[in-house]
């Protein structure tokens, strides 16, 4: 617990198996979760075994992506603070307690991955990925004014309870991009926010989007596209609901 309140930690899992049990041991060991929510999205065999090894809960959820597994993990967990991690070794379980430190203060707290001083060998943050995720955050820091921003690709992130209750039926994406709608969501509906720098380490196998500097490029290129859709769309909404109440006057 912190501060009386519960915490869950959500975990979707695809091709983890491998390492996801000492991850589990690693986040529990400092004795703030108080359960965890492991989302198997068909991940590879036997990783239900290890799972079953520790102390957590699994869920399905058989629509293959990275944000259906999270958006899952999310619905079943029962915490009042809600903390996101991926299992894959790339975040430490010590650096939950940095999230957890301003979650009093703030209704999200999000992880950042190009701070390079905590970037470590191995890790998969290249000049390439440290800088798109960058430019692709300011790019939305900019369009809705929001606070700091310089990470778009961070899994690692606090919700609590009621920031999670205003967000959860707005999320349509279940791919790569999931990370950039609940962004741009806690931007539109301006939630209070803000990034905290976490350690960024190597990953067991390969990344399936970022392993790849060709997926990686797509990816980047569909989060611009979408954050100004978002945008788009959210400034001509405002114009039409001043417009109606207008008339209605």
């Amino acid at each position: 617990m912190w501060n009386d309140k519960t915490v869950s930690l959500i975990l979707p899992t695809y091709t983890e198996r491998d390492v996801i049990r000492r991850v589990i041991e690693e986040f529990c060991a400092g004795g703030l979760v108080d359960e965890v929510v492991v989302c198997n999205n068909n991940a590879e065999c036997g990783t239900d075994e290890e799972v079953a090894k520790t102390s957590a809960r699994i869920v399905y959820e058989k629509r293959q992506g990275y944000g259906w597994a999270i958006q899952q993990g999310l619905s079943q967990a029962k915490g009042e603070l809600l903390v996101v991690a991926e299992p894959d070794g790339t975040f430490q379980g010590k650096d939950i307690i940095k999230l957890l430190a301003y979650a009093d203060d703030f209704e999200v707290v999000m992880g950042t991955r190009t701070t390079r001083e905590l970037i470590w060998q191995g890790a998969n943050m290249d000049f390439s990925l440290r800088w798109g995720n960058f430019l692709v955050a300011k790019f939305l820091e900019f369009l809705f004014n929001t606070s700091q921003l310089t990470d778009m690709g961070c899994t690692m992130k606090l919700i609590n309870r009621g920031a999670y209750d205003k967000l959860k039926d707005k999320f349509r994406i279940g791919d790569s991009r999931f990370n950039c709608e609940f962004i741009l969501w806690m931007a539109i509906i301006r939630l209070r926010f803000i990034e905290i720098p976490v350690n960024y380490s190597a990953r067991s196998g390969v990344s399936t989007i970022t392993g790849n500097k060709i997926k990686a490029f797509c990816l980047g290129s569909r989060m611009f596209f979408l954050i100004a859709w978002y945008f788009l769309s959210h400034v001509f909404g405002n114009m039409r609901e001043r417009a109606d109440r207008q008339r209605g006057e």
